[in-house]
């Protein structure tokens, strides 16, 4: 599996309580990304959704497969890319139930999509999923004084 110029990638178990490994890479890498505390901890809400979500759907569970986190900055942003070997989900089904749906589960698609800029699944290339998820900072432009 190759890693883009200038990304990082951990192997961690698909237990949830190891999950912190895969937090406290990403919150490191917003960090240097430029983002803001209350843009890092969602940002990190959205690839513990991801990941759990993979726990659940993908590996139905079993503590004893593996995910594979790749992160790194880009030009005005962070890009993370989760990797599984689980079953693949049809891609097109991959989205959040409406709002208005009351009952318990099944916003996390919901909550990444609002969170990250740009949300990709590959399902083609290999076995498992590639999830790709960007966020980028927001440019503030200078405000310009009156003529």
């Amino acid at each position: 599996m190759k890693v883009p110029a200038g990304m990082v990638s951990i192997r961690i178990p698909s237990d949830p309580q190891q999950l912190y490994l895969m937090r406290r890479l990403v919150q490191e890498i917003s960090i240097a990304g430029g983002f803001s505390e209350e843009e890092t901890r969602r940002i990190v809400l959205a690839l513990d959704e991801a990941c759990t979500n993979v726990i659940r759907h993908a590996y139905c569970g079993d503590k004893g497969k593996s995910i594979v986190i790749e992160a790194g900055c880009i030009a005005r942003g962070v890009c993370f890319v989760v990797i599984d070997e689980g079953i693949k989900p049809d891609a097109d089904a991959i989205k959040p139930r409406p709002l208005d749906q009351i009952e318990p589960g099944g916003l996390g698609t919901h909550f990444i999509r609002a969170v990250m800029d740009e949300v990709s699944y590959d399902t083609e290339a290999g076995p498992g999923t590639r999830l790709t998820l960007i966020k980028r900072r927001k440019t503030e432009e200078p405000e310009q004084e009156p003529e």
